[in-house]
């Protein structure tokens, strides 16, 4: 994971826990238990640190639904 990747996913984590009303830990855990970090930040990074947050929130919300995650 490049430094810049490892930045995006930081703010991506305090930007979601505001969202979400998580603990930042909470909120990891659950992108880590979805595999959200590895398979969609790190691979997509190019195109997601692009993208605004209010809009990352929203897929990232659905993502991790999809995955049987209730938010």
């Amino acid at each position: 994971m490049t430094d810049e990747i490892f930045s995006f996913t930081i703010y991506m984590i305090h930007e979601l826990s505001r969202a979400w009303g998580m603990l930042p830990s909470k909120v990891y855990e659950v992108l880590k238990q979805t595999r959200c970090i590895d398979d969609y930040f790190i691979n997509h990074y190019d195109v997601l640190h692009t993208l605004g947050t209010e809009y990352l929130e929203e897929d990232i919300r659905e993502y991790v639904t999809k995955r049987g995650v209730k938010i």
